[in-house]
């Protein structure tokens, strides 16, 4: 437990690091393509240093049963968290060098942070339906990361972007839905609902619908 509380810290502190007040001098030393290739090793690096701590805990006793309606309600969440996924490949003004659109449409209309929600939602579906430390522990750096990622993005695009970020976050919500329904076009339903029958299929134990096709057969 010892060591994957340290792989992640190191996960969600280079994160920050980078991201914040190392930016700046790293980009003028090594260049925003480097700068991003770099940014994107040392993730890996840490994120892998995360799953190699927590395989090697092997098996724990869950905190507490996960029951036929919490599986229910975790795939419900996990097919919403891939659409916000797939909608937030486009068109996302909080994504490096982009720009806020007019008006939010598609996922953007429920949250402009659609990409951090879905790695929030998905580690608290995660957290809830494992319920052992180790998934705890290893869930709640993902789950912080996305949320304070989220509100340190904001306030980084508000300092860059001044009343054009102002006249964007009027019109969007930090939290899903709390500006109201919105859809999330078909791009995102589509290629959210492929991502998430494709994830949970490969997921190497059985989830969301294989959980109950898996049963039946």
């Amino acid at each position: 437990m010892i060591a994957l509380a340290l792989a992640a810290v190191a996960f969600v502190g280079t994160h920050f690091l980078m991201s914040h007040p190392l930016r700046s001098e790293m980009v003028s030393r090594i260049g925003e393509p480097g700068f991003r290739g770099f940014y994107s090793l040392v993730s890996l690096l840490t994120f892998a240093a995360m799953i190699w701590a927590y395989r090697e805990l092997g098996d724990q006793v869950p905190l507490w049963p996960a029951a036929d309606a919490l599986w229910v309600a975790a795939a419900i969440v996990m097919w919403f968290a891939s659409i916000l996924l797939a909608g937030s490949l486009v068109g996302n003004p909080a994504l490096p060098g982009a720009r806020a659109a007019k008006s939010p449409r598609g996922v953007l209309a429920i949250t402009r942070h659609p990409m951090m929600w879905s790695f929030a939602l998905w580690a608290i579906v995660h957290a809830a339906v494992i319920a052992t430390p180790k998934a705890l522990l290893f869930d709640g750096a993902i789950l912080f990361l996305a949320l304070a990622g989220s509100v340190g993005q904001d306030s980084k695009k508000r300092r860059l972007m001044g009343a054009r970020w102002h006249e964007w976050t009027a019109q969007t919500a930090f939290v899903p839905f709390a500006r109201g329904v919105a859809n999330p076009g078909l791009v995102a339903l589509v290629g959210g609902t492929l991502f998430f029958l494709l994830a949970t299929w490969l997921h190497p134990l059985p989830v969301a619908p294989w959980r109950w096709i898996g049963m039946a057969g």
